[in-house]
């Protein structure tokens, strides 16, 4: 019968202590709710899906209550926080999980879709083509994309996502600079 202090251990299914009888650390709560972006990281299928998605709808509540002119910064500085704070609790959490990347880990995802919508205008067809390239570049990685996931704990699992985050911005202001978005 496990005893209270095993019954607090976070695992993943499947694996087990390093150690016989050795249990690993619960992550604390804060980092676990930034990591899973509040549980959201929890939802499936897709939960990076469900972790940009929710960003971007997010993002539309907070662009339809700020002056255009602030809507870029705002954007800059919530990529900014969402990195800042997501490698630390990323790095946590994944040691409790004993994961190189936990899929209930999001806050990745937010922190790259956030990147991608800067400098976006406020209207349906620009965000939901900023999600959707953000999603391509997530999912397939070109380089040095994936080989930012080589970075430790933390850092790797936050800094590809940036960089996904990275080209859908860059393709973003191309596609709104040659007037291909309206």
């Amino acid at each position: 019968m496990p005893t209270s202090n095993e019954s607090a251990v976070v695992r993943s299914a499947g694996d087990s202590p390093a150690v016989a009888g050795a249990t690993r650390p619960r992550s604390p709560r804060w980092a676990s709710l930034v990591a899973t972006f509040f549980g959201i990281g929890h939802l499936r299928p897709g939960p990076g899906t469900w972790g940009s998605a929710v960003a971007v709808l997010l993002w539309t509540a907070l662009s339809y209550a700020l002056p255009p002119q602030w809507r870029a910064p705002a954007a800059i500085a919530l990529a900014i926080a969402a990195t800042a704070s997501g490698i630390p609790a990323a790095t946590r959490v994944s040691r409790a999980l004993g994961g190189k990347d936990p899929q209930a880990v999001v806050i990745d995802e937010v922190a790259g879709q956030f990147i991608a919508l800067v400098a976006v205008p406020f209207a349906w067809k620009p965000f939901l083509a900023a999600f959707v390239l953000f999603r391509i570049f997530d999912i397939t990685k070109p380089p040095p994309v994936r080989q930012l996931e080589e970075l430790p704990e933390g850092v790797g699992i936050v800094l590809d996502d940036v960089a996904a985050g990275i080209y859908a911005f860059a393709l973003m202001q191309l596609l709104l600079h040659f007037g291909l978005l309206k």
